[in-house]
């Protein structure tokens, strides 16, 4: 930046800022991997051992601009033998926007939700998950003022919970039974949510069900190690979520560094049911439930449906013109 001056010799200074910042955005994640190099802009062995990058989570803004820029740099560099991949992220996912009374969120617009006061009011757990809960991530998302509540509220039952299961102690036997079942499946459930279909609104449902048997079981006596199990499990699977409650409970519960404990598998043997819940569906829409052994064929699963008194009134005097089932899962009528 020291420079002479061309026209009175002096002492001057070189300007620097001469590049658009897309230029710098197109390349940071290489510099990211050598941010101490004063040599050159990064060592390709360091670059190729961290890149590319496994998932990219941005707004849809940056789609046309910084990430196909980002491309155009990385094939150049791969072209010049810099890098040695030619795309730099592996996995995009666009996050939705958040919105308030109808409106997008903007301070233009004076609709922002301060999340300082948020913070305050109901701690960065609360916050945290409530806007993770609020709906698919992809998806643009209404902020419900009563909402947060709600978590904060599920967090104070989870914690009452843990208290409760720590102070009695570890308890006798194996645990067994249906909420040892409801546990397998929620890790299975909460597990591939997460790392197959990328939602993580769902998970959090699925442990706010946990929570709630495991506080219908806890005062059985017979259920002890089963609550023991499940209280452990929930707490583990909200980790990502709330890590501060979570680790503080899982030290409760007897053990230590949740953060680097192995995540939960689930029993595929007790995954399998005997029965299940099919829903019924006329015209797509939902009009019954009905408890069906599991390993019926699929015109049997119809017979069943078709006996429901509620759908046997949409389909009165009308002709079926297709059954669709989803195995395991529901029968739709299209009449």
């Amino acid at each position: 930046m020291k420079a002479t001056c061309p026209k009175c010799g002096g002492p001057a200074r070189r300007e620097t800022d001469t590049m658009d910042t897309f230029v710098d955005s197109s390349w940071y994640y290489l510099r990211y991997c050598d941010p101490q190099n004063g040599d050159a802009p990064f060592d390709r062995g360091m670059v190729d051992y961290w890149l590319p990058v496994n998932q990219y989570i941005g707004g849809i803004e940056h789609a046309i601009l910084h990430l196909l820029y980002a491309r155009f740099f990385t094939k150049v560099m791969y072209d010049l033998g810099i890098v040695g991949f030619q795309e730099p992220f592996a996995r995009l996912f666009n996050q939705g926007m958040l919105h308030y009374r109808c409106a997008k969120m903007s301070k233009s617009k004076g609709n922002v939700v301060a999340p300082d006061e948020m913070v305050e009011r109901y701690g960065a757990e609360a916050v945290r998950l409530y806007v993770l809960y609020m709906g698919p991530a992809e998806d643009d998302k209404e902020w419900q003022d009563a909402g947060i509540e709600g978590m904060f509220r599920f967090l104070g039952r989870l914690w009452r919970l843990g208290l409760e299961v720590a102070e009695a102690g570890p308890a006798d036997g194996e645990p067994e039974g249906p909420l040892v079942r409801k546990t397998h499946e929620t890790i299975a459930k909460v597990s591939d949510d997460i790392e197959r279909r990328f939602q993580f609104n769902t998970p959090i449902a699925a442990v706010i069900e946990l929570v709630n048997d495991t506080y219908v079981a806890k005062d059985d006596p017979d259920q002890a190690a089963a609550v023991h199990f499940a209280t452990e499990t929930a707490v583990s699977l909200i980790q990502p979520y709330v890590p501060h409650i979570a680790e503080e409970l899982w030290q409760r519960l007897g053990h230590e560094r949740l953060w680097s404990a192995e995540w939960p598998e689930a029993d595929p043997a007790l995954l399998e049911r005997e029965t299940f819940e099919l829903v019924v569906q006329v015209n797509g829409r939902v009009r019954g439930r009905v408890e069906v052994p599991a390993g019926l064929d699929d015109d049997e699963l119809v017979a069943r449906a078709k006996e429901l008194p509620r759908v046997a009134s949409h389909l009165d005097g009308k002709e079926v013109k297709k059954a669709i089932v989803v195995p395991g899962r529901l029968v739709n009528l299209v009449v």
